[in-house]
């Protein structure tokens, strides 16, 4: 399922589609090249502790993390 977000002040849109499979593939720079500097950090500390076992679980949470990130910034999902 792909989310659709638009930014109200000059209505801007980000697709946000197969978060899982990016997020699996390229970890914690999906979410830098997204724009979610605080989940790319922490997705990147969990992975060194865990030695990589936490990047087959958090895929599962990319997309809810991505478009919640963009909804704090006043975003709004089309």
């Amino acid at each position: 399922m792909a989310a659709i977000l638009i930014n109200p002040s000059n209505n801007y849109e980000v697709r946000v589609s197969l978060a899982f499979l990016w997020c699996l593939l390229f970890g914690s720079f999906y979410f830098a090249y997204k724009g979610v500097w605080g989940q790319a950090v922490l997705s990147f500390f969990i992975a060194c502790f865990t030695f990589g076992i936490s990047w087959l679980i958090y895929p599962f949470f990319a997309e809810k993390a991505i478009v919640d990130h963009y909804m704090r910034m006043g975003w709004k999902v089309k």
